[in-house]
């Protein structure tokens, strides 16, 4: 077994330590500082703290915890932390109310579940920074060896190379021919600097002498299908040496199109991703969770807006609001609404903002980076014409430009527009200078409709706000 797996096991374990200590600690303040414990005897205060540790147990039986995982999302984390919770609230009163039908009521454990769920929570969060800087540092790592010069391995190295935190390093590749370095030219990624371990045939050569070949601790293999006896012979190599082993489609036999495996008897069959937000009761939930979120976001909206509408008469008279027609669900257009944070100009409908734009006034500017000069937008969510998390809506003359130049392009507008969405958190906000930079943006816009679900508008709004306080060097 290698040494980061069991360097996992105790990262989770000293997490669960963790967990058992707040909620040790809130007892412990509750039992000697709320009135109500004042008539409790000892026993009667033991068994309570007994059967909370017992059924946290339970609890962190099924829902152990999982921010060791090198790629985790924060709607996972809070997903997981409140089926934990949850689950450890429901198991305790149901061990007090078999001792008693006045042990403990219900009303104590809903209270204590309201502490205890913020408190685990945050505890993630502090955990998972460690596990990062850790991993930074170059503690907890898994190696990684790629098979084939492919440039879908490119796309993969970039993916577990470039952010540290995952704790992920990238030995090198073998293969017969060099990797296309240029071939990746997009400038969010410059070209990989592979190290190139040897040609295929060594590797081959040497399957029987695994210690002349570096393995680490995954293999990913992007060879063409018509190798099937070599990929099963690599397969084969890593279940005798506890290596994963992952197969990667070459880039000509993508197809293109996001697939779900599911089985017919026992033959195993592909479909396409139905969208989950043709689903009724998905919708339902997220326009109720739209008109919820927007009227939490307009209060303070309305509360700034004297200050905005000051600030913005000393720097650049003119309307407070922008308003532009945009594309919106069906390819519909509506009337969005904006702080404006540009001068009043001729081009607003037909050029994006860049970096150093004349037109923005310094107040402007700050509300871009911030975001602020978004909140507007809310209000578009609560009459309809919006949602808070989905594909931005682009201005009508990008709307007719692009879907002549992208495939699938229209396909973003079969959700509602969103005031942020997963594009716009994942490195393609702004301005698109170049054609890959809004494919690239519709490729996630498509991928945010196949795969949305409460948790992931949760995971985006949350990056959304700490843009806030950590600007996005393309928010202009």
């Amino acid at each position: 077994m290698r040494n980061n797996s069991q360097t996992n096991q105790l990262i989770m374990l000293f997490i669960v330590v963790a967990d058992f200590i707040i909620l040790n600690a809130l007892l412990f303040v509750l039992v000697e500082y709320h009135p109500w414990f004042a008539r409790w005897t000892p026993v009667r205060i033991r068994i309570l703290i007994l059967l909370s540790n017992i059924a946290l147990l339970i609890s962190e039986y099924l829902y152990s915890p999982i921010i060791q995982k090198r790629i985790i999302s924060a709607g996972d984390a809070l997903k997981r932390v409140l089926q934990l919770t949850l689950v450890q609230s429901v198991i305790a009163i149901a061990f007090m109310k078999s001792l008693s039908e006045w042990f403990v009521g219900g009303r104590f454990q809903a209270a204590f579940f309201m502490l205890l769920f913020p408190c685990i929570l945050c505890s993630r969060y502090f955990e998972r920074l460690l596990i990062k800087r850790y991993r930074k540092v170059g503690g907890n790592l898994r190696h990684a060896t790629f098979i084939g010069a492919d440039t879908e391995l490119l796309n993969l190295y970039h993916k577990l190379n470039d952010d540290l935190s995952i704790g992920y390093r990238i030995d090198g590749y073998y293969a017969d021919e060099d990797m296309p370095e240029d071939s990746f030219s997009n400038a969010l990624h410059p070209a990989a600097k592979l190290e190139k371990l040897g040609t295929l045939q060594y590797f081959l050569e040497n399957v029987n002498h695994p210690e002349n070949l570096t393995l680490g601790d995954e293999l990913y293999v992007c060879l063409s299908r018509r190798d099937k006896d070599i990929i099963r012979r690599l397969s084969l190599l890593c279940d005798q040496h506890v290596v994963r082993f992952y197969f990667v489609p070459v880039s000509v036999e993508t197809l293109g199109i996001d697939l779900k495996r599911e089985l017919l008897d026992d033959m195993e069959i592909f479909a396409t991703y139905e969208n989950p937000l043709a689903n009724p009761i998905n919708k339902y939930v997220k326009r109720t969770f739209d008109i919820v979120l927007s009227l939490l976001f307009l209060i303070p909206t309305f509360l700034i807006m004297p200050l905005i509408w000051i600030i913005m008469k000393i720097q650049s008279p003119g309307p407070m609001f922008f308003k532009q027609q945009r594309t919106g669900l069906d390819g519909k257009t509506f009337l969005m609404l904006k702080f404006r944070s540009m001068h009043v100009n001729a081009d607003a409908d037909k050029l994006q903002a860049t970096k150093d734009d004349p037109r923005k006034y310094p107040f402007g500017n700050f509300m871009r980076k911030a975001n602020i000069d978004e909140l507007p937008q809310f209000w578009n969510v609560l009459k309809g014409n919006m949602s808070i998390v989905g594909p931005r809506p682009h201005m009508l003359a990008h709307t007719e430009m692009y879907s002549q130049l992208i495939d699938k392009y229209m396909v973003r507008h079969f959700v509602k527009p969103g005031v942020t969405g997963w594009a716009q958190v994942t490195g393609f906000r702004g301005e698109t200078k170049e054609l890959w930079q809004m494919e690239g943006r519709v490729k996630r816009d498509i991928w945010y409709m196949e795969n949305w679900s409460i948790w992931l508008d949760i995971r985006i709004i949350w990056l959304t706000f700490k843009q806030f306080f950590i600007h996005d060097e393309k928010a202009y």
